[in-house]
């Protein structure tokens, strides 16, 4: 099993970018299915993007398509998340995810979490 350690949050213009890296600690990072989710303040966790263990698939949701990328270095064990064009909206904690499932946006399916970086986006 991988532990996961989120890092490059921070607060950040409306229209500016962003980018969070995911450090995968343990065994067979290039095994899992990785994904990030977001959690605003009082809303419910959500489904951002995820990533086939070799890097060839990718999805994402539709409020971050052609704004945000994911990307992995299994070389390096790490996970990437890089924004652009920002919004207010954006504004959340947010959280890398491992799977052993093949379920892209099932959060349920995902056995390790880490434990967030907050991301603020000022209007």
């Amino acid at each position: 099993q991988v532990q996961l350690v989120e890092s490059g949050g921070g607060l950040v213009q409306a229209g500016g970018s962003l980018r969070l890296s995911c450090a995968a600690s343990g065994r067979d990072f290039n095994n899992y299915l990785m994904a990030w989710f977001r959690q605003a303040t009082g809303k419910e966790r959500e489904f951002v993007a995820a990533i086939s263990p070799n890097g060839g698939l990718a999805d994402y949701a539709n409020s971050v398509n052609r704004r945000f990328t994911i990307s992995r270095d299994n070389t390096k064990n790490t996970l990437y998340l890089q924004m652009a064009s920002l919004k207010p909206e954006d504004t959340a904690v947010y959280y890398c995810a491992a799977s052993s499932a093949r379920k892209f946006r099932d959060a349920a399916l995902y056995e390790t979490w880490g434990q967030g970086t907050q991301v603020t986006i000022s209007p």
